[in-house]
């Protein structure tokens, strides 16, 4: 059972200018994805996929190969992550190898480590499901949103308003850091047994600002003085 890691790492970040490669307390931050991938010692073939010979670089450094450049196509604002991966596979076809697994990991995730990479593989094959998504608890009940109607809010969903907060179903949402998938299932487009992997909050941040990029520093590095 052969199995690829792919990080996916473009240029051209607007918002954090140089995102992908940005020091992260005290190494680029797609040195952690790398070195997760590395350490999980899960994969035959740790690659990230980039548009960029300066993050091609780093990648190298950190032990990542890159085997092709990314594709125009694919490195523009439109290009889905679907569409990065595709790519990904059928370039590896045409250098002859194939992948049964695949694992698609962000390139600005510094807080997945190899253990929950490790975790969630054992997780999956139990399960014999053909994905899995880390996902994470919302932290307020989305049943009590709001909604702006006319300048004025409104509870979207009135019938929760005394509803106790134990008493509601709880919510997810995907984690933003890696995805397992069987590459056959994939490929056609017929991923039906997608199964989750729950994260609590400190293990997870998204990073679209500086705020952002803050606070996960904070939760790396407080689960680091945890472990001390």
């Amino acid at each position: 059972m052969t199995k690829v890691a792919i990080i996916t790492a473009r240029g051209g970040s607007k918002r954090i200018p140089k995102k992908n490669i940005k020091e992260f307390c005290g190494k680029p931050i797609m040195a952690y994805s790398i070195e997760a991938a590395l350490q999980s010692d899960l994969f035959d073939e740790v690659m990230v996929s980039t548009d960029d010979e300066e993050i091609a670089e780093v990648a190298k450094k950190y032990g990542a190969n890159i085997p092709f450049m990314r594709s125009a196509t694919t490195a523009d604002d439109y290009a889905t992550t679907a569409d990065v991966l595709n790519e990904v596979l059928k370039e590896y076809e045409k250098l002859g190898r194939k992948f049964d697994w695949m694992c698609c990991i962000y390139p600005t995730a510094p807080l997945v480590t190899a253990q929950t990479l490790q975790q969630a593989w054992a997780y999956l094959e139990d399960k014999q499901a053909d994905a899995l998504t880390p996902v994470v608890r919302f932290s307020y009940p989305p049943q009590r949103c709001f909604i702006l109607e006319n300048g004025y809010l409104r509870y979207k969903w009135p019938e929760y308003i005394r509803s106790r907060s134990q008493d509601l179903e709880p919510f997810y949402h995907d984690a933003g850091q890696f995805y397992f998938y069987r590459v056959e299932e994939f490929q056609e487009g017929n991923v039906n047994k997608l199964i989750p992997y729950v994260l609590d909050d400190m293990q997870v941040q998204d990073i679209d600002n500086m705020d952002d990029w803050k606070m996960a520093e904070i939760k790396f590095k407080l689960r680091h003085q945890r472990t001390k």
